[in-house]
């Protein structure tokens, strides 16, 4: 299988997520499907029902994380310099003058109220390799648009 890069940032923060599911969140709906059986006939017991529920929702995000920690490639930013690629913080200007900043992340970190930009994203890839001055156009869902990269820095 393919590695999943990420940021050192990222790889805490998926090890943390874990953490908390299994040392509170899992002990936590155990207790509640415990309680909802005591409440009699299971067939007709919303609460039995919805923790069974939240209990799949839990597993299945707990496998998810383990997943990636297994496959992570954590990549220190820092130790990188050059055009634009994994780690990259760029700063951009739009059509609109719109100045924004993305560090480019692995997806599994990516959050865009965040600046945290997924490596698998249209404006990610079009960036990739790109440097200080250069244009760049992104076909994406909205349309066309079009980019000036103002700086590029690893932090």
């Amino acid at each position: 299988m393919d590695k999943l890069p990420m940021t050192r940032a990222g790889h805490a923060a998926i090890e943390a997520e874990l953490k908390k599911l299994k040392s509170q969140e899992r002990p936590a709906i155990i207790k509640a499907i415990a309680e909802a059986r005591e409440h009699g006939d299971l067939s007709e017991n919303a609460e039995y029902h919805s923790a069974k529920e939240k209990q799949s929702f839990i597993e299945g995000r707990i496998k998810q994380l383990e997943s990636a920690i297994g496959l992570a490639e954590v990549i220190d930013p820092k130790k990188l310099s050059g055009t634009i690629k994994f780690g990259a913080t760029v700063k951009l200007v739009d059509d609109d003058d719109r100045e924004m900043t993305y560090q480019i992340v692995g997806e599994y970190e990516a959050n865009l109220e965040k600046g945290l930009l997924n490596i698998k994203s249209p404006i990610a890839r079009a960036l990739i390799g790109k440097d200080v001055g250069d244009d760049v156009v992104v076909t994406t869902p909205g349309g066309e648009k079009s980019y000036e990269v103002l700086d590029i820095s690893y932090i």
